[in-house]
């Protein structure tokens, strides 16, 4: 009987190691494995003024009373803000290693719900993924949104975006608060690099994420710093993103310790 159950349970843990290697195989164009003792830091900058803010008048659209409750309005006007930067420091820029194939698993990164609140988004930058295989059968648990507004209808609208093109991946309605809409089965990304996410309802509220490809990204604070770590030791092209400003790219070389790398982008 002992060796029964002990076979039972041999048999489950060699089931479970298959099920986590398969799983971690089928995650496209990139293998999970081990961390490396590598990291990348430095800062982001901007050249020239970022963009002036898009003044909305909050009385020409809908629950004008609610969505004017909002930090940033004043008066009705709220500002829509598509670059943030101070001092010539780019907030919100997303760095991303291109090229690592292998390396930490991927965890929670790419994982998402967007928080609708006071006719806003949160977060307002983020990172997505594709699905593994896996994913793409339970097609459930890796990108949410929810209405946390009381009596207030919003519509989060989805897009995958490719230069100027964009292409709808969902459109769903979130009549009341507490609502939620898993929307993981319409992540279906090819060569977009960009999503965005607005509501239908209340245009000035959006949100951008860039796709990866690997878990391996930084998302640079209001002083335009980033770090990434647990980066192998190799040479990797790595690229600063930001959506309203465009995107540079420049080759790092990484050992066990810290690599630096600053990175400019222009306003056009």
């Amino acid at each position: 009987m002992r060796k029964i159950v002990l076979s039972v349970m041999v048999v489950a843990i060699s089931l479970a190691l298959a099920s986590t290697s398969f799983a971690a195989a089928n995650v496209k164009g990139y293998k999970e494995g081990s961390a490396g003792k590598g990291s990348i830091s430095g800062t982001v900058s901007l050249k020239g003024d970022a963009p002036a803010p898009i003044m909305e008048d909050l009385s020409k659209g809908k629950n004008v009373e609610f969505c004017s409750t909002h930090p940033e309005a004043k008066d009705g006007v709220r500002p829509r803000v598509k670059v943030s930067a101070a001092g010539g420091k780019l907030k919100d820029a997303v760095v991303i290693i291109e090229n690592l194939k292998t390396g930490k698993p991927w965890g929670d990164v790419g994982k998402i719900n967007f928080d609708f609140k006071t006719c806003d988004i949160f977060p307002k930058m983020a990172v997505v993924r594709r699905l593994s295989k896996e994913e793409k059968k339970s097609k459930k648990g890796l990108a949410s949104i929810t209405n946390l507004d009381p009596d207030v209808l919003h519509n989060p609208h989805g897009y995958k975006v490719k230069g100027a093109s964009r292409g709808t991946m969902f459109n769903k309605p979130l009549p009341n608060k507490g609502d939620v809409a898993d929307v993981t089965k319409t992540f279906k990304f090819k060569k977009e690099k960009h999503f965005f996410l607005q509501c239908d309802q209340h245009n000035y509220m959006e949100a951008d994420a860039r796709v990866l490809k690997n878990p391996y990204y930084a998302i640079t604070g209001a002083d335009g710093s980033f770090k990434i770590e647990g980066i192998p030791a190799g040479k990797y092209k790595v690229t600063a993103w930001q959506p309203y400003v465009g995107e540079t790219t420049q080759e790092v070389t990484v050992g066990d310790g810290e690599a630096k790398a600053d990175f400019t982008l222009a306003v056009k």
